[in-house]
């Protein structure tokens, strides 16, 4: 019996996981494809303004938009490129294309950009829309049985523009096409998603044949800022040891020296010295462990990120409510980053924002582990005014991730952060 009952556990919780991963994977299928909106409402306009630039260049009125075309052109492909590396493994960029019509011509980046451009204004616009339109068409239709004695005698009972309700059983076959909507954002949200980053993935990458020495400078760069950030924690490390830890020790010694030499003639003084020293001892071994902590956390080894987070919740100043989804473990120095990253956010927090709630939302998809941090303080945070922020950018860099701030004054602040898993 007993194995039934635990069989029926295990493929109930199956299910649920099922469940959980098809509504989170549509879900963020629907968030990429509303993002393609921010280049796919641009690529129509720009592609008709190049369209235009081509027919009128033999008048010559096109030579003089091609080089506005092609900036705009290659500020828009800079753009996707963003984009798609924000949801997931970053687009190299070619280098700086020209601008220039007649170097233009023969750039094939820039026909690749072309060709991107046409997929993109005609497919990705299309998808886009789709990623918008399929939630409220899906919220409309399924809910219409709950207001449709409300709307007018012959108004259209369907999204879709066609029939009336004028019965409970017209308007749960509404309902019915609001459940069908629901499918389809289900069934292929993450295919329509895929679809339309393909053609940047494909386009606006380098070719195998194009000069990364931008790449190389600029991974040259982020090794150096790691290593920066690697000699600003051994400093840190050196002076918590030196300034707390090795004076709690001395201090003992000293204290325990004075009480042997006192023991004899004054037991009474020397067991308040042993006291002391006994104090001393318990508050070097307190900040021992504060450092072994700073240096990698063992709760990460013990209870993994959703574990160290709630702990890091818990003992925050300001009321924090944790969100972790994330199914496979990280890489550990990842998952250190974004530990220290939300206890950098979290004290920032509670000794600048004057907030009253924060929330953190962890999220691993497609190999990148992307952190949220939120509150309702008084905002106006700087990412380059304060050493928190600064470290935290630092130790972002080192794992080639991203960071973007949003604290307008008055509030609320967003820190969100973008690392690859596998670094």
């Amino acid at each position: 019996m007993a194995t039934h009952q635990d069989t029926a556990a295990a493929e109930g919780a199956g299910l649920k996981d099922v469940v959980v991963d098809t509504l989170s994977a549509a879900g963020t299928a629907i968030r990429q494809l509303a993002s393609g909106l921010s280049t796919a409402l641009l690529a129509p306009l720009v592609l008709l303004w190049a369209a235009v630039t081509a027919v009128t260049s033999p008048v010559g009125v096109g030579l003089l938009m091609a080089p506005a075309v092609l900036r705009a052109l290659h500020a828009l492909a800079g753009k996707e490129r963003a984009r798609l590396g924000r949801w997931g493994p970053e687009v190299v960029s070619p280098d700086p294309p020209p601008t220039r019509l007649r170097l233009a011509l023969v750039d094939p980046a820039t026909r690749r950009e072309l060709r991107w451009l046409v997929r993109h204004a005609t497919l990705g616009l299309l998808l886009g829309l789709l990623g918008a339109l399929l939630p409220l068409l899906a919220v409309r239709d399924t809910t219409f049985p709950l207001y449709w004695q409300l709307a007018p005698k012959d108004a259209t009972a369907t999204s879709l523009g066609f029939g009336s309700a004028h019965s409970w059983p017209d308007a749960l076959a509404v309902s019915l096409l609001g459940l069908g909507w629901i499918i389809i954002i289900l069934g292929l949200g993450p295919g329509m998603a895929r679809l339309q980053m393909r053609p940047g993935r494909q386009l606006l990458a380098a070719g195998p044949d194009v000069d990364l020495s931008l790449r190389v400078a600029e991974l040259t760069a982020t090794r150096a800022a790691a290593l920066d950030a690697h000699a600003v924690e051994l400093r840190r490390i050196e002076r918590s040891l030196h300034d707390g830890t090795q004076n709690r020790i001395v201090s003992v010694t000293v204290l325990l020296g004075a009480a042997r030499r006192m023991v004899a003639r004054d037991p009474a003084g020397a067991d308040e010295l042993l006291e002391r020293a006994q104090s001393a001892a318990e508050q070097a071994l307190a900040e021992l462990r504060a450092v072994s902590r700073s240096i990698l956390p063992p709760v990460l080894d013990d209870r993994g990120l959703a574990g160290a987070l709630l702990g890091l919740a818990a003992q925050s100043a300001v009321p924090c409510t944790i969100d972790v989804d994330v199914p496979e473990r990280c890489a550990a120095a990842v998952e250190a980053t974004a530990y220290f990253v939300v206890a950098e956010a979290l004290t920032n927090i509670a000794k600048h924002s004057g907030a009253h709630n924060a929330a953190v939302t962890a999220r691993g998809r497609g190999g990148r582990l992307r952190l949220r941090v939120e509150d309702d303080g008084r905002g106006g945070a700087d990412e380059d005014g304060g050493s928190g922020l600064t470290g935290i950018r630092r130790r972002i860099a080192a794992l080639d991730g991203n960071l973007t701030l949003a604290s307008p004054p008055g509030g609320p602040t967003t820190l969100e952060v973008d690392l690859p898993c596998g670094s």
